[in-house]
């Protein structure tokens, strides 16, 4: 859960210098790991990570002013992020950037608050070591579980307290209603019912101002406190766009838990789909620049984070079908053929006329749980599909 934080600006100087000290101990660890070879011994872990931390901090005056909670948990996060590479679930720990990775992460007493309290219906104070009491807007109840919070600084500027909680699931209806979700870049989101949703965007003003600023950085010396100026304004722009879509895909993903039993949606290996053509130097790649704006429009849907939120508000209901040949099949009659789909939006099948958009037909497919194998038999979850007629089932 996250709140907006309104530091002063004395406090926002003792927050920048523990993001300062929390990104300098987390890229001395990565550091440390990516000295070893096969043959060496073993990178330290964190209990000698931390000896080495207390070692530090008395040599020198700069690092023991800041907080020794912050700088431990920044060696912590990093251990847990080792972990999780090793596990084999996440990607190996880079390094931290200044003005990109500022924030750092303070732990409280197990099912105590004693660094958050109320002050009004609408503020509320948070204890950050050095700093003092920060407020931040109280827009709903903290949660009693938190065990500690994460105050985080995005490109923009703002400042932000993060509670690490598990947020509760939405029940559904008990009704056994289904639905299919197709993601796509025209259309976010298009539902089995015939509804299509899409994120919304930057208004046509806000495009021309970003890029007349895109253009006006090009111009500006690096280093320069104007760079920083237009860096800012950029980044606000761009803020304003992320949190529209992450406020759609809440609203969405809750809805369809509430709405639906169980909800399928195409399983697609988004980390593939946003894969760059740029190629190599021997083997350069072909139309980068579409891919690389192709893979912005990805990012802009929000096609990944709509489903991650899904499965945490609906654990269980959420089936991943295999999207070959959705787009191509006809849910009237389950005919198959490229020439099915005569453009992004319209769809008509070439056996039995029906006509649909293309993306509500492709939902529908996902709905019944279809999966069309490669020589061209429609597969749901459990088995053959026996209302397609037979010479579909046995076209080769």
């Amino acid at each position: 859960m996250r709140f907006r934080l309104a530091p002063t600006p004395a406090q926002e100087q003792a927050l920048l210098e523990h993001c300062s000290h929390a990104r300098y101990v987390w890229n001395l660890a990565v550091e440390q790991h990516q000295h070893w070879r096969p043959g060496r011994a073993g990178a330290p872990g964190y209990g000698e990570q931390a000896r080495q931390l207390t070692e530090a901090r008395k040599a020198f005056a700069w690092l023991a002013a800041g907080s020794q909670t912050v700088q431990q948990q920044a060696l912590r996060d990093f251990a847990q992020a080792m972990a999780g590479f090793f596990a084999g679930t996440h990607r190996r720990p880079a390094w931290r950037k200044a003005g990109v990775h500022e924030g750092f992460r303070i732990v409280g007493k197990r099912g105590q608050h004693w660094n958050v309290r109320r002050l009004s219906r609408k503020v509320g104070e948070a204890w950050i070591p050095k700093a003092g009491w920060v407020r931040f807007r109280w827009s709903r109840q903290v949660p009693e579980s938190a065990k500690s919070f994460r105050v985080r600084r995005d490109r923009a500027g703002r400042w932000h307290v993060c509670f690490a909680v598990i947020p509760r699931p939405v029940n559904g209806p008990g009704t056994g209603q289904v639905v299919g979700v197709d993601r796509g870049v025209a259309i976010s989101a298009a539902l089995s019912t015939g509804e299509k949703l899409s994120v919304p965007g930057l208004r046509d003003t806000e495009t021309q101002r970003l890029l007349r600023l895109q253009r006006r950085l090009a111009r500006a010396k690096p280093g320069s406190k104007r760079r920083a100026r237009v860096k800012t304004a950029i980044a606000r722009i761009k803020a304003r766009e992320t949190d529209r879509r992450k406020d759609w895909v809440e609203k969405t993903s809750t809805r369809l838990a509430a709405e639906y039993d169980v909800i399928r949606v195409e399983d697609l290996k988004i980390r593939n789909m946003v894969r760059s053509a740029r190629g190599t130097l021997t083997a350069p790649g072909s139309n980068v620049r579409a891919k690389a704006g192709l893979n912005r429009s990805i990012h802009a849907a929000g096609l990944g984070h709509l489903v991650t939120r899904l499965e945490h508000k609906a654990p269980g209901r959420v089936e991943k079908i295999n999207p070959a040949y959705t787009s191509q099949t006809c849910h009237a009659c389950g005919h198959r053929a490229a020439e099915n789909r005569e453009s992004q939006a319209v769809f008509r099948c070439r056996a039995c006329g029906h006509t649909d958009h293309a993306d509500v037909n492709a939902a529908k497919n996902i709905a019944a749980g279809r999966a069309v194998t490669a020589r061209g038999a429609l597969q749901p979850p459990g088995g053959a599909v026996n209302r397609e007629p037979q010479s579909v089932l046995t076209s080769g």
